[in-house]
């Protein structure tokens, strides 16, 4: 890969907010897209297929649940609740 991508941006999973968690796990899904297929233009390219396709969609969405229970667990939940 010639431009490495950070994965994990700030190379940290700590977030003030569980809204900042769930940010940072949409952020997260998608650059592991970009990781798994580094080419722009095929990217675009695959977009339409998948916007109107309700199974991949779900998939996005379990993707970004999963990145996010990550967060959750990388900050206690949330120093335990509160």
């Amino acid at each position: 890969m010639a431009d490495a991508i950070q994965l994990i941006p700030g190379n940290t999973l700590i977030t003030a907010t569980p809204e900042e968690g769930r940010q940072l796990a949409i952020k997260m899904s998608r650059l592991i897209i970009k990781a798994t297929q580094p080419d722009a233009a095929i990217r675009e390219k695959l977009r339409p297929v998948y916007a109107e396709d309700p199974a991949m969609l779900i998939a996005a969405g379990q993707t970004v649940a999963i990145e996010f229970a990550t967060i959750a667990a990388a900050n206690n939940y949330w120093r335990n609740n509160g």
